[in-house]
């Protein structure tokens, strides 16, 4: 088990400016998304990330079910992984749909 001292490092001097105030436009500036969100743990999370987690699901499940995808053109999709937090894509996925026929049913 690996615990980490996450009050410390949202608190450090050497990376925020005035790091015990609550300034939640800071990480509007560029180059911000590198250094540690302070809010995203302890009291200061996000209320709504248990409910975020269970309908992105839902709402993933929904779109396989109600829609047949394809990819824009010929090639192959690009896996390359661009810089950031969550692993975005370095070429965006483009894709059409055509809903299925079982959607007239769920709507």
């Amino acid at each position: 088990m690996v615990l980490t001292n996450v009050w410390a490092m949202h608190r450090d001097p050497t990376l925020w400016e005035d790091p015990e105030l609550f300034k939640p436009e800071r990480f509007e500036k560029e180059g911000e998304a590198e250094k540690p969100m302070p809010f995203g743990m302890g009291r200061r999370a996000c209320p709504g990330a248990v409910l975020a987690q269970r309908l992105v699901s839902l709402v993933l499940a929904t779109l396989v079910q109600c829609f047949e995808w394809e990819r824009v053109g010929e090639e192959l999709v690009d896996m390359t992984e661009d810089k950031g937090a969550t692993l975005p894509k370095l070429v965006p996925l483009r894709t059409m749909c055509k809903s299925r026929p079982i959607v007239g049913k769920l709507i």
